[in-house]
């Protein structure tokens, strides 16, 4: 375990004294926690491209469609049928 020594402007030693009192954190537990945080908000996410997000969602063929999208009139008169009961 190494020991540092860290030079704290008055703002910055005022947000850290606010810190200790409102978490009861110790102030290296505190430095801790932040080092932690900036590590995570700079190591970069991972880039999925398109076509791996469409991948996943496997929708089957012809998901929830009546017709093809050549045949938009019959499965227009076949939804109309089906929601009429006719």
């Amino acid at each position: 375990m190494a020991v540092r020594t860290v030079r704290l402007d008055d703002d910055t030693e005022k947000i850290l004294d606010q810190l200790v009192e409102g978490t009861g954190m110790s102030i290296s537990a505190l430095l801790k926690q932040g080092l932690l945080a900036l590590q995570d908000q700079m190591s970069p996410q991972p880039q999925r491209a398109a076509y791996e997000i469409y991948e996943e969602l496997d929708l089957g063929p012809g998901d929830y469609a009546v017709a093809p999208s050549t045949e938009t009139s019959r499965g227009v008169q076949a939804a109309i049928r089906r929601k009429l009961g006719r």
